[in-house]
């Protein structure tokens, strides 16, 4: 059964953002999608019948002018095939690590009114997901 993890719980946000917030970020992203993306029934992309991975090309083509505004880079990108370690049942369509200048930096980019619109395609895409913040090293 899928765990719905999309968005992230307040109290996930509010122990990001009492992290520091002027040093670089990485954001691990593993994501599975929808066979059939899941609009609201009033937005106009609900009648268009596109999959999770084509709701969630739709959402980086719309997001993307933002994400490269404040400053951030997709760094690695993989398609994952299988897991070695871990539950069976927790397999990923996509596995990427993007890097921001700064947590204000994503910060700004998640309050942008273009990105605000643009992340329902996202919400529509995935049916599950893990968003990991690290601290780059080295």
């Amino acid at each position: 059964m899928p765990d719905h993890h999309i968005d992230p719980e307040r109290a996930a946000f509010d122990a990001f953002k009492a992290l520091p917030r002027d040093a670089p970020i990485e954001m691990l992203n593993l994501l599975r999608f929808r066979g059939l993306a899941a609009y609201p029934a009033e937005h106009p992309a609900a009648a268009e019948g596109l999959s999770g991975a084509e709701a969630y090309r739709r959402y980086q083509r719309e997001s993307g002018p933002v994400f490269a505004g404040v400053g951030g880079a997709i760094i690695w990108q993989a398609a994952p095939e299988i897991v070695l370690i871990g539950p069976a049942d927790e397999a990923w369509d996509a596995a990427f690590i993007a890097r921001y200048p700064s947590a204000d930096a994503f910060l700004a980019m998640i309050a942008d009114p273009a990105y605000r619109a643009a992340v329902i395609h996202r919400q529509a895409a995935v049916e599950t997901s893990r968003l990991i913040r690290m601290a780059p090293r080295g």
